[in-house]
């Protein structure tokens, strides 16, 4: 199972609508979009995460419910609100976020059940908790207790500038996680905030960077690949990496590092490009995520 923890959010997407700004309200947050995403591409998936007790924060559990997963704690906290993203889209669907998360839920992570984390594989975790310390100290902790328990750890960078004002302090935040993750993402952005040397000597994780319509590419043990995607006309791109990644994710999920072939990985990138391209074909991270059956479709054209 693939364990994902961390932020779960209501992402505001903005649209101009008969001369009025109008936003929408959709469920959010990178390490949720993942659970869902690999939940509809088949894998057995899981949530733990936290919202406040407000509308927003109901209107998030009943989703969670909603899902198809295979398990999920969220916890809600009533001395803070939920966290909110307000998303703008350009004329590309290329969205550009703004938080709203001043005390807010999406860091005061739960403690998670051991009848939860007993079955997981890979446990995924959000990097939004780490611009905090109680959350920084909650995702390290977590990675030690997953590595400890011969689990394997999956970290999304993510990286928020609007969150991390100071790209120095949050760049060495980061690689603390990053040192004890058996798998990272980087989008092509972030590759070039750690820099490309920094990422090429991750020689003993499997790197993975999402190159938006170009593909990705995955880097193991001093190999390394770019994958090709499929060519659409995105409408948003919000949760896009997201999709890739939990494509990827559900791919070598209780598969052993041993079998990282070559020839797995390429599957694997290419079955999570397919899944992040196919998921900017409509509005939210979540409502129009593919299911394996289309995902599989694509794959054979």
């Amino acid at each position: 199972m693939i364990l994902s923890v961390g932020e779960i959010l209501v992402d505001m997407i903005g649209a101009e609508k008969d001369n009025t700004f109008c936003y929408e309200r959709k469920a959010g947050g990178a390490p949720f979009n993942v659970a869902c995403a690999a939940a509809k591409f088949g894998a057995k998936s899981g949530f733990v995460g936290c919202v406040g007790d407000d509308t927003v924060g109901r209107f998030l559990q009943k989703f969670v419910q909603a899902q198809n997963l295979a398990c999920s704690y969220v916890k809600k906290d009533d001395t803070v609100n939920t966290t909110l993203a307000f998303v703008e889209l350009d004329k590309n669907g290329e969205r550009s976020f703004c938080f709203y998360r001043k005390n807010t839920a999406d860091y005061r992570l739960p403690e998670i059940p051991e009848e939860i984390f007993a079955q997981a594989n890979i446990v995924h975790i959000g990097s939004l908790m780490l611009s905090e310390p109680q959350g920084e100290q909650y995702a390290l902790q977590l990675a030690e207790k997953t590595k400890k328990a011969g689990k394997l750890v999956s970290f999304d960078v993510n990286f928020r500038d609007d969150i991390f004002r100071d790209t120095n302090t949050a760049v060495a935040v980061y690689k603390k996680l990053i040192d004890q993750a058996d798998i990272v993402k980087f989008s092509e952005d972030e590759v070039e905030i750690f820099t490309k040397s920094y990422v090429e000597s991750l020689t003993d994780k499997l790197v993975c960077v999402s190159l938006g319509g170009s593909g990705s590419q995955w880097r193991y043990q001093g190999n390394s690949a770019n994958v090709s995607s499929i060519s659409v006309k995105p409408v948003d791109t919000t949760g896009a990496g997201d999709a890739f990644y939990a494509g990827v994710l559900s791919q070598i999920d209780g598969k052993n590092k041993s079998e990282w072939t070559e020839s797995l990985l390429n599957q694997a990138f290419r079955f999570g490009n397919v899944c992040g391209a196919l998921n900017t074909l409509g509005h939210g991270a979540i409502d129009y995520l593919p299911n394996l059956q289309t995902v599989r479709e694509y794959l054979q054209k």
